[in-house]
């Protein structure tokens, strides 16, 4: 039988796989055929193909989708909102009243949708959502043509959307019952962090989550005074906790870890559990600094996310992987640490197999969902081009990025969004900052 036409050719001047490790492909193209990569070769090789489409990228990097590993994507409606405040202060007594007082089905379906499409336009293609309702973002997600992992929130006290943590997770089965067979969405349990829930709710999670083979996605160690409070009330640091009760492993997604000495470092590498920096949002807070240079080296998986946009304050995966490569080797003492390579490929693969998707996205594989991510480097600023990664991390921003594929559907199309009312989504945006700021 002759081989199906490819339903897309794309023919950019540089290619990326990330997989393996440091290759700049010049000059090849990428086929894709169901919503899935099916050819990488050189170009001429690739245009003796038949496809559907044949797209020209001139002075375009194609790599692998974003993989925004954390973040609360409804927050971008409280962007701003506390700005300059130390963690517990900003938490407790501005952002929790808040939530209290605002965040309802609508807030959630208006900030998710907000959230995503700036994350597309960014260029991230997969992001992990740890927020409330997360039943109504799983439904902006499925609209969107975005890929997700969505987080079961977990905590002592009631939250919006459930009156306590058994409700919670009986909703987030239902969840997890319901998306089990998505082709981009997944479910995850999202206890918030080690101090806002006991040792009971977290045995709970670790028994559904091996039942279900399900990821586990936590804030810890985030500040010195979590540590310091843990041992006070435990006796021992947060990540030994968990170890104890049995949560740390292969589906663990640590977030932030500003906090780390050799026991901590020696549970991640022995436990296989991800790390998932967060660094501009620690650094607006003043939590600290993850060691990204020191776990790397242990062979801890290191992923990158932005956080939420009320404490960032923006969902710029680019910028915060710039951030990232430049702290990395401040916090190392070392020129050397987290080049450019290596910091996309944290932006990228890594992200993905935290999550658990490293199987199907996260680098540029026959086989693997199309999900890439096109930048313009033609700008003034790029020039001239010895490396084009080297050139993205170091000198490119969100706004050179063009097009954006999510299992091969276009949903960003030189620059514009193809599935999202931006101007419509932005009328949303503003009218609830009018209403909070107003009634505040």
């Amino acid at each position: 039988m002759p081989e199906a036409p490819l339903d897309l050719l794309l023919l950019p001047t540089w290619l990326v796989p990330v997989e393996p490790a440091g290759v700049v492909l010049h000059e090849h193209g990428l086929g894709i055929r169901d919503g899935r990569i099916a050819l990488i070769a050189p170009r001429a090789e690739a245009l003796k193909h038949k496809a559907l489409e044949v797209r020209e990228l001139p002075g375009r990097l194609l790599t692998p989708g974003l993989v925004n590993a954390h973040g609360h994507a409804a927050m971008s409606l409280f962007r701003g909102m506390a700005d300059e405040l130390p963690l517990n202060n900003w938490l407790e007594q501005h952002i929790w009243p808040a939530e209290a007082k605002w965040v309802d089905e609508q807030f959630v379906l208006d900030g998710t949708e907000l959230a995503i499409a700036e994350q597309i336009k960014g260029g991230i293609t997969c992001f992990s959502d740890m927020y409330f309702f997360p039943e109504v973002a799983s439904e902006i997600v499925h609209k969107s043509g975005i890929r997700a992992q969505i987080t079961i929130p977990v905590l002592n006290f009631p939250i919006p959307g459930a009156r306590d943590a058994n409700e919670a997770l009986r909703k987030g089965l239902a969840l997890f019952d319901d998306l089990k067979h998505h082709p981009r969405l997944s479910v995850a349990f999202g206890p918030h962090a080690p101090y806002t829930v006991s040792d009971d709710k977290l045995e709970n999670i670790r028994t559904l989550a091996e039942e279900l083979d399900a990821g586990i996605h936590m804030h810890v160690h985030e500040t010195a005074f979590e540590v310091q409070q843990s041992l006070q009330q435990h006796g021992e640091r947060p990540l030994a906790r968990l170890a104890r009760l049995g949560l740390l492993g292969p589906r663990f997604q640590a977030v932030h870890m500003t906090q780390i000495d050799d026991d901590d470092l020696a549970l991640l590498v022995a436990s296989n559990s991800s790390v998932i920096h967060c660094p501009e949002s620690n650094l607006k807070l003043a939590c600290g600094f993850c060691p990204v240079e020191k776990l790397w080296q242990a062979g801890v998986n290191v992923a990158i996310g932005t956080d939420g946009a009320a404490s960032n304050n923006d969902l710029d995966l680019l910028g915060e992987t710039r951030t990232a490569a430049l702290l990395a080797k401040a916090v190392a003492g070392s020129a050397s640490a987290l080049d450019a390579h290596r910091a996309l490929r944290m932006a990228t693969l890594n992200g993905a197999r935290a999550l658990g998707l490293d199987d199907q996205i996260g680098s540029l594989e026959p086989g693997k969902a199309a999900d890439l991510v096109a930048f313009n480097l033609s700008g003034l600023a790029q020039q001239p081009i010895y490396d084009p990664v080297s050139q993205l991390i170091y000198t490119s921003n969100r706004d050179c990025v063009e097009d954006v594929w999510v299992g091969g559907k276009h949903l960003l199309d030189s620059g514009r969004l193809t599935r999202l009312d931006e101007q419509r989504i932005i009328a949303n945006a503003c009218a609830w900052g009018t209403k909070i700021a107003t009634k505040q």
